[in-house]
């Protein structure tokens, strides 16, 4: 049962079954969830850095133990990483329209794909630790890129 639950966690609800570009379909999925919680419950930025810090315990626990049943160091069908990373970088908005979930969506790819200093290295961490470490740090870098864009009113 326990590994029913991390391969549902770890995949994202099988975001991370698609056939290619499995990262982006993770953060995809984060945003498809995101939007009804803008549009309907209210949420505001903060909340998704709250979502992000609440779901990162599940999302490490998930990761590790599906990169164990698959018998590799980081599966990529594991995407709930993507989906930590992508709410942390919704975290940086002043506003949450259109415009700044895109560019929320394309930094956080665009950190998460590229890996500068410390991004990469966090990979390095141990089990799911890394596997998520990585896409958060990501996720900080696009929300700061973000928030500097808000506070010049770029969105």
């Amino acid at each position: 049962m326990k590994d029913k639950i991390a391969f549902a966690i770890g995949t994202w609800f099988g975001c991370g079954y698609m056939p290619a570009a499995r990262g982006t379909w993770g953060a995809l999925c984060a945003l498809l969830l995101g939007w009804p919680l803008v549009r309907f419950a209210g949420f505001l930025p903060w909340h998704f850095g709250a979502l992000a810090l609440l779901f990162t315990p599940p999302a490490i626990w998930a990761a590790t133990r599906v990169a164990e049943r698959v018998g590799r160091k980081d599966p990529n069908l594991v995407v709930v990483d993507e989906v930590v990373g992508q709410w942390l970088a919704l975290a940086g908005a002043s506003v949450l329209n259109w415009k700044s979930v895109l560019a929320a969506f394309l930094l956080f790819r665009l950190f998460d794909i590229w890996k500068p200093a410390p991004v990469r290295q966090l990979e390095r961490l141990p089990g799911g630790t890394g596997i998520v470490a990585d896409d958060l740090m990501a996720g900080i870098y696009a929300a700061l890129v973000l928030w500097a864009a808000g506070w010049f009113n770029l969105y």
